[in-house]
């Protein structure tokens, strides 16, 4: 039985959200599977992309019946502008006839504007992920995860992440087998292994609301291997143990244990990947032993300090500066979201 899949697009969606998912289903297809891919835009026609590149020929959402699957694509601008209403109108008339919902990156903004992801576990790109829990607060957000299910609807992280949500939906409908024959076919994981958050930089902290902790948090940021304690941050600004505390609760919504942890993790990021081995990363960024800094990466990244080294380090080999082999197989294992 075919499976009919439209892909939501309209002016400056980002290409790959809808060509890697594409290419899944279309590879699926080849081995198989019985996928319709449609482009379906609000009013019809050409469609731009960001990069500039056209997809011409996408149906008007009047036009364009029901679907399976519908693939609600996304841009930055979701994120950053008001939506306009033709398309969340475009996004609920196909979304109400669907047996299956998805939205790859910043298409979860389109969806949750419409509440149907209140009340449900989402994700979308990890710099985006902190905008949806603020404006959208009845979706539960899962700022680490590459793509998670919840009822008919299915949301990814950024970009290359729609890659992992549609090898998803294939193994949904046709089993872990086939889903696994297309990623070998892309070179791509079955399932990447960490999250999201490995892939972003540098400790993401709202501005202070008060005076007290800005020359705390700068300090720590100018020198993460310092000496920053509880007692030592507390004397230094003046306060006691207990009520910097509460402003670290009542202003950022942590710890300082826990912020200084995540500011030293970035630290010790950045040192790898200028070259620093897992020892010396360790002591410069004041975690102290490889041990401390291997669960610090478990924790927070999901990967460990010598696997992140080597996967964003350079693109033509490891640390070491020895080409890799070439890639003859994938992860054969996969966790339903």
């Amino acid at each position: 039985m075919t499976q009919r899949v439209a892909f939501l697009v309209f002016d400056g969606v980002t290409l790959l959200d809808v060509s890697g998912p594409g290419e899944v289903f279309h590879q699926a297809g080849r081995l198989g599977a019985r996928y319709e891919l449609r482009l379906v835009s609000p009013g019809g026609g050409d469609v731009t992309t960001s990069s500039g590149l056209v997809l011409g020929g996408a149906t008007a959402v009047a036009d364009a019946g029901p679907f399976d699957t519908v693939v609600v694509a996304g841009a930055d601008r979701l994120a950053t502008h008001p939506l306009e209403d033709d398309l969340l109108a475009a996004a609920r008339t196909l979304a109400g006839r669907a047996a299956r919902v998805a939205s790859v990156c910043s298409g979860a903004f389109v969806l949750a504007a419409l509440g149907l992801l209140d009340g449900r576990r989402a994700t979308t790109h990890w710099r985006h992920a902190a905008t949806l829990a603020r404006r959208h607060p009845r979706v539960h957000v899962e700022p680490d995860a590459l793509h998670l299910r919840d009822g008919r609807y299915v949301t990814s992280a950024g970009i290359s992440a729609g890659i992992d949500l549609a090898l998803g939906l294939v193994e949904d409908d046709h089993g872990a087998d086939l889903a696994r024959e297309v990623a070998r076919e892309l070179v791509v994981f079955m399932q990447r292994p960490g999250g999201q958050s490995q892939f972003s930089t540098a400790v993401a902290t709202p501005a202070p609301r008060g005076d007290v902790l800005r020359p705390v948090l700068d300090a720590v940021s100018a020198d993460p291997a310092g000496d920053h304690g509880l007692p030592a941050m507390a004397a230094s600004a003046a306060v006691s143990t207990r009520h910097l505390t509460r402003l670290f609760r009542t202003e950022l919504n942590t710890t300082p244990a826990r912020w200084v942890e995540r500011v030293r993790l970035d630290h010790a990021q950045r040192l790898l990947l200028e070259g620093h081995d897992v020892t010396s990363a360790a002591r410069l960024c004041g975690l102290g032993s490889d041990e401390t800094l291997r669960r610090a990466f478990a924790r927070h990244l999901g990967t460990t300090p010598s696997e992140y080294r080597r996967r964003f380090g350079t693109t033509h080999g490891g640390p070491d500066g020895q080409a890799r082999p070439p890639v003859t197989g994938v992860r054969t294992q996969r966790t339903r979201s």
